[in-house]
């Protein structure tokens, strides 16, 4: 023998059990209005950006530019001793670059400025045009921060550079 007893509820009906839990008979409940929340104001700023398709030629355009001329200016600058001596040659400089140590610490850390610095100015022109924003202005701006930044990096070689230090003092003298 099993003593298997309804559990509760099993054996009420719907209204016994509206009944036991203190709520009216549904034949008595009123049924209340819904109210819903009027639709907001369409806002004139809201629309929809539409892409520029001269801006996103331009933009992409600099980009792979600025790619091209990263790849070829770092890994020239991973030999910054043979980029100086032909700068000194073009300023006429009398000597040769022999600030070897520096320049090559300097030289890297130059060729990496530029690859970040060209990835960062890719995101922000990537998100700007993602959101239909104008961007072409973000390659340009990009490039002249990274190439200031990684000058300032090419010039602590060079101005260590003893020949290049004589020249200066001879332009000063005169």
């Amino acid at each position: 023998m099993t003593d298997q007893r309804p559990q509760y509820g099993e054996l009420a009906t719907p209204e016994e059990q509206r009944r036991a839990a203190g709520l009216p008979p549904l034949g008595e409940m009123v049924a209340e209005p819904v109210i819903t929340a009027p639709a907001p104001e369409p806002v004139a700023d809201a629309a929809p950006r539409r892409p520029h398709p001269a801006d996103r030629f331009v933009t992409i355009g600099l980009l792979a530019y600025g790619l091209i001329n990263v790849i070829v200016t770092a890994l020239s600058y991973l030999d910054l001793t043979r980029v100086m001596n032909e700068s000194m040659k073009i300023l006429g400089i009398e000597g040769e670059f022999t600030n070897f140590a520096q320049g090559r610490l300097w030289g890297a850390i130059a060729a990496v400025v530029l690859v970040v610095g060209w990835s960062l100015t890719a995101w922000v022109s990537i998100r700007r045009l993602r959101r239909a924003k104008i961007a072409w202005w973000v390659p340009l701006v990009g490039a002249a921060v990274t190439m200031l930044i990684a000058s300032m990096c090419l010039a602590v070689p060079m101005f260590g550079d003893p020949a290049f230090m004589a020249y200066v003092g001879g332009m000063s003298g005169s």
